[in-house]
C-alpha cells in the first residue's frame, strides 16, 4: 500500500510529476473540490447510478457492467461545455478486449451533466491538469459513470482488459459508492508489468488521480461480502486528452 498523507493542491501535482500517480483521501477530496465549487447536488448525483443502463459491449459477454457517457470540451478561456452525445471508442492497443469499436452508451442525464457536483469535479481537474502541463489547453473530456455489479456466480471485473492504459493524458477515478464488496483494489504498473503502487477506494470521494502517458493501472475483481445481498461498486472515471 502506498503511503497516506494530507494532500494539498501543490502536493497532489508534485506527486503526480514525480510518480505520475496519485492517492487522494476522502477528507482532502472534499477540500479540494470545495476550493473550486459546491457539491450541493451530491445526493441526487450519487443516487443516478441507479439508473444506468447494462453495458452491451462487453467482449467476454459478462453482464456485470452498467454505465453511462457523456463527451465536454473545456476550453483554454476555462469554460467547460457539453458536447453532443457521440461513441466512446478505444484502439485494441489500448482496449484489446472492448477496443475497436464504436460503443455507445446511454448519455449521462442532463441534470446530472448539468449539476453541481459534476461541474465542480470538471472544474477541479480542469484546473488540475491545466497546473501540470504548465499552461491553459484545450481538453477533449470524456465522463464515465460505472457501476460494477458483484455476485456469487459472478465477480465483477472493473478493468476486464486488465492492467491498461486509456488513450489519453490524464484520469481521474472519483468513488461514489461502494456497497457489500471485497477487494477492488487499484493497482498502478508500469509497462512491463511492474508494480508501483496498490490502494484501495472504500469511502465516497476518495480518489485516483493517474497520468495515463506514464502509467498503467488496473483494478482486482469484487465479490460480495454476503452473497444474498446487492453487492456494487460505483465510480465516477473522468478522461482529459489534449486536443
Amino acid at each position: 500500500m502506498i503511503a497516506i498523507m494530507k494532500a494539498t493542491a501543490t502536493s497532489i501535482d508534485d506527486r503526480l510529476r514525480e510518480d505520475g500517480f496519485a492517492f487522494v483521501p476522502a477528507a482532502t477530496m472534499h477540500e479540494q473540490l470545495a476550493s473550486v465549487g459546491p457539491l450541493s447536488d451530491w445526493k441526487d448525483f450519487s443516487a443516478s447510478w441507479d439508473d444506468l443502463g447494462l453495458d452491451m459491449h462487453m467482449a467476454d459477454q459478462g453482464r456485470y457492467r452498467r454505465r453511462r457517457h457523456a463527451v465536454f470540451a473545456a476550453g483554454a478561456d476555462g469554460g467547460i461545455r457539453r458536447l453532443p452525445h457521440r461513441a466512446h471508442f478505444q484502439t485494441l492497443d489500448y482496449n484489446p478486449l472492448n477496443g475497436g469499436v464504436e460503443r455507445w452508451f446511454e448519455p449521462i442525464q442532463p441534470r446530472i451533466g448539468a449539476g453541481a457536483s459534476l461541474s465542480t469535479i470538471l472544474g477541479y481537474c480542469r484546473n488540475l491538469f491545466d497546473g501540470i502541463e504548465g499552461a491553459t489547453c484545450e481538453w477533449l473530456v470524456e465522463t464515465h459513470q460505472f457501476r460494477i455489479e458483484a455476485r456469487a456466480e459472478e465477480a465483477g471485473l472493473p478493468t476486464p482488459e486488465g492492467m491498461h492504459r486509456d488513450g489519453v493524458d490524464h484520469v481521474l477515478v472519483l468513488l461514489v459508492r461502494r456497497v457489500n464488496i471485497l477487494s477492488g483494489t487499484t493497482q498502478i504498473g508500469t509497462p512491463v508489468q511492474d508494480v508501483l503502487g496498490s490502494f484501495t477506494l472504500t469511502e465516497p470521494l476518495d480518489c485516483a488521480l493517474v497520468e495515463d502517458r506514464r502509467v498503467y493501472h488496473a483494478v482486482t475483481p469484487v465479490q460480495p461480502l454476503d452473497p444474498k445481498l446487492a453487492a456494487y461498486r460505483d465510480v465516477l472515471v473522468v478522461t482529459f486528452r489534449r486536443c
